[in-house]
């Protein structure tokens, strides 16, 4: 499961216990109701002190993927997961702040792209790998994932070992591909300079809606592919002219 803190501007999701934070029925509800409540403590104050999310997790792992011990041989079960994850993926690339993944341990597959749907990611050298699975063991990739990977992970060759190779990347290689912003020493370090960089942001005061505006802006194709309705080029000129 999740708890989710403010501390200061920074609200902070973390993924608690032990375990491999899989992503399964449960936790991705807890996930969901949490986003749920930062979403409405900003729209409560839109034009507020800014704020800015950080996402951690307890344990050796960031999150080990969907629970695919609870879908078992079911791929009826497996497409559950799938299509719950997807609006996870929406709610983040259309929060109304930045966000920051403190990638304290392993993110596979599902894990993976959970952290790629942050606006910054911050990971720990000692420590885990992000790896993409499914073509070690033989599941095709959805569709939404495909998307957010084109969309965050901009180097051709990167995104070719990620997705065609399954290549573990430890932080110094995933930093030198463009895929995470920060290696930090170890877990609390990386936690601690995850939270620095939150605050560093939400200091900014940005407008929120402003903010997701551009997100999304940004990566129209991801953002359509989890479900989220993207002007189209025509709209925004006519909403930026009506905002001069």
């Amino acid at each position: 499961m999740c708890t989710l803190e403010q501390r200061g501007r920074v609200f902070v999701l973390t993924l608690t216990g032990d375990g491999e934070h899989r992503l399964g029925h449960p936790l991705i509800a807890s996930i969901r109701s949490a986003l749920a409540s930062v979403l409405a403590a900003a729209q409560a104050q839109p034009q507020g002190p800014g704020a800015a999310l950080v996402t951690v997790a307890e344990g050796r792992f960031f999150s080990n993927g969907l629970d695919i011990g609870w879908a078992g041989a079911s791929r009826a079960r497996l497409g559950e997961l799938v299509d719950a994850l997807r609006p996870v993926a929406a709610d983040l690339l259309a929060l109304p702040m930045p966000t920051v993944a403190a990638v304290t341990g392993h993110a596979s597959a599902g894990g993976f792209l959970l952290a790629l749907c942050h606006d910054y990611r911050l990971m720990r050298a000692d420590r885990g790998v992000l790896y993409m699975s499914e073509v070690d063991i033989g599941l095709p990739l959805p569709p939404y994932f495909v998307h957010v990977l084109r969309a965050k992970i901009s180097q051709a060759h990167a995104l070719r070992d990620v997705v065609l190779r399954g290549k573990k990347l430890r932080a110094p290689e995933a930093k030198e591909m463009g895929v995470v912003d920060v290696v930090c020493p170890g877990a609390p370090e990386t936690a601690a300079d995850a939270l620095k960089l939150a605050e560093q942001l939400a200091a900014r005061k940005w407008d929120g809606a402003v903010y997701a505006s551009i997100r999304m802006s940004m990566f129209p194709d991801a953002c359509r592919a989890v479900g989220i309705a993207v002007e189209s080029d025509e709209e925004k000129s006519r909403h930026f002219a009506s905002r001069l």
